[in-house]
């Protein structure tokens, strides 16, 4: 579909065909065609820049409740769909179009660069470093390596577990990922330069 013409020459009706809904239906769940794929990231910026600056949230409970409260929204969005079924997969088909086009692959990786960026700065600001710090950037590349872990729970469970136990299960999913990184990233503090 995609191929190598870039984000800009796939018309929505494309995106429509590829999710097997019309493109009425793609408008009615996304105004814009660059929202189909901006909105949740630029959300997620937002939410990096706010909540992984709360002081009383470690940044793997900040991460945590970030993702959260992503999940919270598609899985609220799929209990108020008139056709979950179709709703859920609109969601597969969807993940799917981005996996299988190059053009919003890349802009992927260039949403999550920026948002690693942004969780570095964060992280950096938290601990007296500077975000070119090892530290931090490990950090926040461990931190967002959870989103993809969410996006492939969510996509495994989509339909072999009720719509109203999903987030619990990916939610479940997310937190064993997270317990492996929260240790490492409970020892980042203030530089100790030369170790």
């Amino acid at each position: 579909m995609a191929g190598s013409s870039g984000f800009d020459a796939v018309r929505v009706s494309e995106i429509a065909e590829a999710c097997g809904v019309s493109e009425k239906t793609v408008f009615n769940y996304f105004p814009t065609k660059e929202s189909l794929v901006l909105d949740l990231g630029e959300a997620t910026l937002g939410s990096l820049r706010t909540t992984l600056a709360d002081p009383d949230l470690s940044p793997v409970e900040a991460a945590l409740k970030i993702l959260s409260g992503e999940l919270a929204a598609i899985t609220s969005w799929l209990t108020e769909q008139d056709d979950p079924a179709q709703a859920k997969d609109m969601l597969l088909r969807f993940g799917m179009l981005i996996r299988s086009t190059p053009s919003l692959r890349a802009h992927q990786r260039d949403m999550t660069d920026q948002q690693v960026a942004v969780a570095a700065e964060v992280l950096a600001r938290r601990s007296g470093m500077s975000p070119d710090d090892p530290e931090p950037q490990i950090a926040a590349t461990a931190l967002l390596a959870l989103w993809p872990i969410q996006f492939q729970a969510l996509r495994r469970h989509l339909n072999r577990v009720q719509t109203e136990r999903l987030h619990d299960v990916v939610s479940s999913d997310v937190r064993r990922a997270a317990r492996l990184i929260d240790t490492g990233l409970g020892s980042l503090a203030p530089a100790r330069h030369g170790k």
